[in-house]
């Protein structure tokens, strides 16, 4: 089955840049999309809420202007990702912001709601779901999504624990429509890999951590750029669901990274994550991807090296 082409649309590479927790916001969405990817950001990071209105006003009339002036090089599309939480409040006001907006795509996580895919479809938008297991992913296309992120081993924050051959071939046994493959995918040979083992694209969030756009701290970043898959922790106990963490920053707050006691999932709450506690703010998501993550550096930079690597590979494999 073809991308729709909402999700195709003048892309350079075939990835989407994953919504990043409080990191992301207008400046990294604009950079992503100008320089060829799907850019994206949580409708949580808007705060208070009236400021989603903002960024999406600033996010449409920026893209809409490089297009005029780069006829020839218009933007990808962008995302936005829905938290469908009881916790979210937020999510009927965010949403009512996504249609006024008509965001071309939205990105729902942690549940699959019918009405949420029914307002996107409403002015022809497209949703996609994250899912780490295949009975997750049956669910979201009941529910009416219209395409999956599958979250694999390795992924930077809230992830799943299989490989992603194991999941990406579960999904493909009955699922024909478009599947996103995340999960320590850091380099375009990796993209490459997405796509010959089923997926359509790559979902990549941990390497953007580490760009100048990115709304993360200097250290956070560099600690990006420092690590590797071993300084990586999986652990539910910060969020109540389990997820990918920096051992540096757990060590940085006086925790042991490598004995950390297991939490109650009840006490999962992202109203609260966006306005105190330490999950994200100084317990730092990534994925385990990150050691090919050189240095802080533009956007652009990044997506040139990832195009770069992607057509390499492809040559190498493929002879072209």
């Amino acid at each position: 089955m073809a991308l729709p082409s909402i999700l195709s649309a003048n892309l350079r590479i075939p990835v989407v840049a994953a919504p990043l927790f409080i990191i992301s916001h207008p400046a990294l969405v604009i950079a992503q999309c100008k320089a060829g990817v799907v850019g994206s950001f949580p409708a949580l990071n808007a705060r208070p809420e009236s400021q989603l209105d903002e960024w999406l006003s600033e996010i449409t009339e920026t893209l809409a202007a490089h297009d005029a002036a780069n006829p020839g090089r218009p933007a990808a599309p962008y995302a936005v990702n829905q938290i469908v939480h009881g916790s979210n409040k937020r999510l009927q006001h965010d949403l009512e912001m996504c249609v006024k907006y008509r965001v071309p795509i939205v990105i729902s996580s942690l549940g699959a709601v019918p009405e949420v895919n029914d307002a996107i479809h409403s002015y022809g938008g497209i949703v996609l779901h994250d899912v780490i297991n295949n009975r997750h992913a049956n669910s979201a296309i009941r529910k009416g999504a219209d395409g999956l992120i599958a979250v694999a081993a390795g992924a930077g924050g809230h992830a799943g624990t299989l490989s992603p051959f194991a999941l990406v071939q579960e999904i493909r046994e009955w699922f024909a429509g478009p599947l996103l493959l995340s999960g320590a995918i850091a380099t375009g040979g990796a993209v490459l890999a997405t796509q010959a083992m089923g997926a359509d694209m790559a979902y990549i969030g941990s390497s953007f951590i580490a760009t100048e756009e990115a709304r993360a701290t200097n250290e956070y970043k560099q600690m990006i750029v420092d690590s590797a898959a071993a300084d990586i922790v999986y652990s539910n106990y910060f969020t109540g669901i389990p997820g990918n963490y920096l051992k540096g920053s757990i060590r940085a707050v006086g925790m042991d990274p490598d004995a950390l006691p297991t939490a109650d999932p009840s006490k999962m709450d992202f109203e609260k994550a966006t306005s105190g506690p330490k999950a994200w703010k100084e317990i730092w998501g990534s994925g385990q991807g990150i050691s090919a993550v050189k240095a802080i550096e533009p956007t652009a930079a990044l997506i040139d090296r990832l195009d770069a690597e992607y057509r390499a590979a492809k040559a190498k494999i493929c002879g072209g």
